[in-house]
């Protein structure tokens, strides 16, 4: 019986340090197909032999995101999807545009912690912990200045400067996945239904809710 117990505490220790798997080779890039893929430790990979320089670079991040939208903010993502050479690094990196006044508001990362960097401008960047005491951290950045946002928490960025504004963002995972608050709740599909949105949020009357449901809510990330 101890050993059952020692063997679950040794499962649960392991999945709660656990992030993206360790690579086993070298680099993997995906395959386009399984015709053209070989199995390297149980992943179907591009064949090395095939493997160029151009596997391991792109330009994605070279121009800006359109931040003529109702947030004034644009993402420019390189995650796995978007960036295969990632796949089994355990990193991922995204631009972030804002017009004068733009934010990228309140979102979460999953399976990532964040390292953010501002390149140009001047930038208030906060998050709030965990219940229940929902401590807010923030601080004003100018060019130069790095901000961490630890994993699942939710943060936001806003640009405070006279300008327009730029920072780089690096993740902690290949695939560290986006939740933005509003669109989660006020957008998702099907909806969520109002009675429970009306209690949640202590709303005097259910048409506050319905009022913020019919807002066009904006995707500022451009996953294309």
């Amino acid at each position: 019986m101890k050993n059952i117990y020692f063997l679950l505490g040794f499962c649960l220790l392991a999945l709660a340090s656990a992030n993206d798997p360790s690579p086993l080779q070298d680099f993997c890039i995906p395959a386009p197909t399984l015709q053209s893929a070989v199995l390297v430790k149980g992943q179907y990979c591009k064949d090395p032999k095939h493997v160029t320089s151009d596997d391991f670079y792109t330009t994605r991040l070279k121009y800006g995101g359109d931040t003529s939208n109702a947030l004034g903010a644009a993402i420019t993502p390189i995650f796995i999807d978007e960036f295969p050479a990632l796949f089994s690094a355990g990193i991922a990196m995204s631009r972030v545009d804002f017009a004068k006044g733009g934010v990228n508001p309140p979102h979460l990362h999953p399976r990532a912690s964040e390292i953010f960097t501002v390149l140009e401008g001047t930038l208030l960047a906060g998050f709030v912990t965990t219940n229940p005491h929902n401590t807010y951290y923030y601080k004003e950045l100018s060019a130069g200045d790095t901000f961490v946002f630890p994993v699942g928490l939710i943060h936001f960025q806003k640009n405070i400067g006279s300008g327009k504004a730029k920072a780089i963002a690096a993740f902690s995972s290949q695939n560290p996945g986006v939740v933005t608050v509003g669109n989660a709740i006020f957008h998702s599909s099907p909806g969520i239904h109002d009675d429970v949105l009306h209690k949640s949020f202590l709303a005097e009357k259910t048409e506050e809710i319905t009022t913020f449901k019919s807002k066009k809510w904006v995707h500022i990330i451009n996953f294309d």
